[in-house]
């Protein structure tokens, strides 16, 4: 095969690849979808668990910032560590990179449709998700920067949308913030409220971790960005602070404002049925086409990012040789990673079958690995000098990489005490990691072709 590798244009400014960031993280829909996991199990003890969320994700950031600096490139994640730690550790992370953002187009798309259903009733959730799937993928085909303007568009809506739960709670207070921050309860036996302790605040973390994954996804998108590596670095820290502040104030703000915190820790449905109280049934529909929106437009900004890992993947040759050149296909107009579009919305389309709780369950530890590799490989890189190219570097350096790691291994293993959630995402994320080995050692690695290559610019 050509060592010639495929390239994109960089017509993108910082401003576009934060918009698409920020929408791959959609905080309305983790408001409304991902959150209320982290409230069912730690109740108000999920603003703890938000908190160590968020400082572990500003450690990490920091680390996203320096590596995205120094190899901003499509294949993101793999990409940096099969050039800091090798490539049998980038494939490792390939592979369960791949696999949780895939589930987390299918899980996002699968939330829609209990708000298609408050506006339209009757519909099918996982019809609805399909239907989802298909548009999004269509839409992330078109230009990148005709998505940063969709998605940009969109995610004001998601923004207003966090604001209105954010005044209706301060508007009418039902309890004080001291009794929520010095005294936290969540529903424990037989639907009443208990004191929330560590444990399940820590095991409600892993979570939260969650809703705030995607700030780091502006290294997607570090080949079609001007002075990629300044701006790819500055995206990534202003993504995580937009994203901390439009989930943490919203949900701090409905813990606040909640008239019965019992009631509110057993809905399905807790931040509607919120704002359906305080606000109306007039605003509460409202709320709901806005967060219907939101999941379309983090679906269109993730496929975006997938499909460009996908071409990555292609263009370093993972796959069998008629799958590398279709995903290096790229369109002749909108200059973007056609076949590698529609791969992805087909895997995720796939995904959609599986159900809401089972991909919920494969994600969460696949991310603690995620971020404790590239922990890793900046220290490996600040070692042996592969990343002395960066941009930026990390403040307090080496503390970010090294705390992080320390708070992750403690989330994976309250992971390991949890048999419902837990442990099983923890096997599975095992499983993933064991067979993306087993693919590199038993193809790659025998063939000897799979080579990281630099785009052709």
């Amino acid at each position: 095969m050509s060592t010639v590798a495929p390239a994109f244009s960089r017509n993108m400014r910082m401003v576009g690849c934060l918009l698409i960031t920020l929408s791959s993280v959609t905080p309305a829909s983790s408001i409304f979808i991902v959150v209320p996991g982290v409230v069912e199990q730690a109740g108000s003890g999920a603003l703890w668990s938000f908190a160590a969320a968020a400082f572990v994700s500003l450690l990490t950031a920091y680390v996203y910032a320096e590596l995205s600096s120094a190899f901003p490139l499509t294949g993101g994640e793999y990409a940096i560590v099969g050039r800091t730690l090798g490539p049998l550790a980038g494939f490792v992370i390939l592979g369960v990179n791949l696999v949780v953002l895939l589930l987390n187009i299918s899980v996002v798309a699968l939330g829609l449709g209990e708000y298609v259903n408050a506006i339209v009733p009757g519909t099918p959730v996982v019809g609805d998700a399909l239907v989802c799937v298909a548009f999004t993928t269509l839409c992330a085909i078109l230009n990148v920067r005709t998505n940063a303007l969709i998605t940009g568009a969109f995610l004001g809506l998601e923004l207003l949308a966090l604001a209105v739960v954010t005044v209706l709670g301060v508007l009418y207070p039902a309890r004080s913030w001291t009794s929520l921050v010095a005294h936290p309860v969540f529903s424990g036996a037989g639907g009443h409220l208990a004191p929330a302790g560590l444990g399940v605040i820590g095991l409600a973390t892993s979570v939260a971790i969650f809703a705030f994954y995607g700030y780091g996804n502006a290294v997607y998108l570090g080949e079609e960005i001007q002075d990629a590596p300044r701006h790819v670095a500055r995206a990534v820290l202003w993504a995580l602070v937009i994203s901390v502040l439009s989930q943490v104030l919203p949900l701090a703000a409905a813990l606040h404002g909640a008239p019965d915190l019992a009631a509110m820790f057993g809905s399905d449905t807790m931040f509607g049925d919120f704002v359906r109280v305080r606000g109306g049934p007039a605003l509460g529909a409202a709320i709901n086409v806005s967060v219907a929106l939101a999941i379309v437009n983090a679906d269109i900004a993730v496929i975006v990012l997938v499909s460009r890992m996908l071409f990555s993947s292609g263009r370093d040759t993972v796959w069998a040789a008629p799958v590398n050149r279709a995903l290096v296909l790229v369109h002749a107009r909108f200059g973007s990673p056609w076949a590698a579009t529609l791969v992805t919305g087909g895997l995720a389309c796939l995904l959609c079958f599986v159900g809401l709780h089972q991909l919920l369950v494969l994600t969460g530890a696949a991310i603690v690995v995620v971020y404790g590799s590239l922990c890793v490989a900046v220290m490996a890189g600040r070692r042996t000098g592969s990343t002395r190219q960066a941009a930026y570097r990390m403040p307090f350096y080496p503390w970010p990489p090294v705390v992080a790691l320390i708070v992750l291994v403690y989330v994976l293993y309250t992971d390991l005490l949890d048999p419902d959630l837990g442990r099983p995402g923890l096997i599975a994320t095992a499983t993933i990691v064991a067979v993306s080995a087993a693919y590199y050692r038993l193809v790659l690695a025998r063939r000897g072709e799979w080579v990281l290559r630099e785009p052709d610019v």
